[in-house]
Formats: structure tokens, sequence, C-alpha cells
């Protein structure tokens, strides 16, 4: 089983390691997980600690000895609400720090999936009238996985950004998916237009993701360029077809 995401979530491979062994053997003491996990010691018990301030790990007194239990898995939607309120209790802090040093043009490059993922969180919520793409091929949907794509434009649709995209022949049938979304509209060229990266552009940004071994993105805003690409999606969307 894939476990990143709990590391995405802030635990630590340790603490992954102690709450897996919990749910595997149930409620035990740090003994039995000691045996279990191959940690050491002072790691299960520094571990254990993290857990139950987290509210994911809980224990009762048997005497003088502490049985610890995982709680239920749900309980990560509690964790992660915690988190999320204690980030928007500093995120206008956050947002005056970054628009007093905020330039007018700026260029960012993000590395993986990850990145890649960010950069298109950014386009969907960035402030612009519509959402434009040209580009991209099979092995977008190979590297992301067609219901990333989908879960993408879903969230799009809700922030009511509409969408004019170019796709190629080759990426139709992902294609007709993503257009039963509202405020979608897609034209194709011919297959021999696939290709390894997609630009996309919203108001006066800029994104070109490239799907290669080692995904990347780069990320510019900058009016001019952003005009730029405009017009030259402008053409292909002239000769695109439905």
């Amino acid at each position: 089983m894939d476990t990143d995401i709990l590391q995405d979530l802030g635990l630590t491979p340790t603490e992954i390691k102690v709450y897996m062994t919990l749910l595997e053997i149930g409620s035990s003491s740090a003994g039995k997980i000691l045996e279990k996990s191959k940690l050491p010691n002072s790691t299960i018990h520094r571990d254990l600690n993290s857990l139950i301030e987290k509210g994911i790990v809980s224990f009762i007194l048997e005497g003088k000895r502490k049985i610890y239990q995982a709680t239920e898995p749900e309980r990560f939607f509690d964790f992660i609400e915690d988190k999320k309120r204690k980030f928007e209790e500093i995120l206008p802090e956050l947002k005056k720090k970054q628009k007093a040093n905020v330039n007018e043009e700026s260029a960012s490059v993000y590395k993986g999936v990850k990145g890649i993922k960010e950069v298109y969180d950014i386009m969907i919520n960035s402030s612009g009238k519509e959402y434009n793409t040209f580009g991209g091929g099979p092995i977008t949907e190979k590297i992301m996985g067609l219901t990333w794509w989908l879960n993408l434009h879903k969230r799009r649709v809700e922030n009511k950004l509409p969408s004019r995209q170019i796709f190629d022949e080759s990426v139709r049938e992902g294609g007709k998916e993503i257009a039963k979304n509202k405020l979608t509209n897609i034209k194709y060229l011919d297959k021999d237009f696939a290709q390894f990266q997609e630009t996309i552009i919203v108001g006066d940004s800029v994104a070109i993701a490239v799907f290669s071994d080692n995904p990347y993105a780069f990320l510019v805003k900058d009016k001019n360029v952003a005009e730029s690409y405009k017009k030259y999606f402008e053409l292909l969307w002239k000769i695109a077809e439905k």
C-alpha cells in the first residue's frame, strides 16, 4: 500500500510505520510495537507521543502500563480539517507578505508530478476570464491519469472558469469525458499535433507542463507573454475542428 499520502499530511516515515503497525496488531504495549516494527525504543516512544498529540493514536492504562491503539482511519479527516483551520488562521498574513513583495513579472519552475499538479491548481485558481490550453497527448493521461484530469476540470467548473481547449485526435476519448463538464469547449487537431507538453493560458499567466520521464512545468506571469501565447492559441482555434 502506498502510504506517501500520510507523509504529505505531515507524518514522519517512522510515525507512519508505528501507526501501520498498530493497525495491523491492534491494541498493544510499546514492547509489542517495538518487536513488530523493528524501530529503536526511543523512536517508538517519541512517535507514539507525537501521534497521540495528533489524535491518531490513543491509549489506556492497565496498571502502570500503557496500552496503545490506533484510532479509526477516518480520524484523519479531523486531522486534515484541523490543519486546514490552523492554516486559514495564518493565511491573511501570508497573503499580506506576498502582496508586499510580489513583482509584476515572475517565472518559476516546478518539478515532478507534484509540481505539475501545483501549477495546474494555480492556473484554475488564477484571475482570468478563460482557461485556454493547447498541446498534450496520450502521455499526459499516462502520467497523470484520466481521473486526475477529470477532477481538475470539475474543480475548474466549480470556480466558474470557462475553457476552450485544443487537443489532438489521439486523446479524443478522454476529451469526450472532459467535454461533459459545463463551461467546457474542446476542438481537435490531427493526431500528429500530439506533444509531450501542454500550454495553459489564464489571464496574465502562462504555464508549460512537460510530461517527460522527469516531468516539470514552467509558470510565467507576464502580460506580454500571455498575450503572445493567446494570439497563437486563437490561430490554432480557427483551424481546429469539433
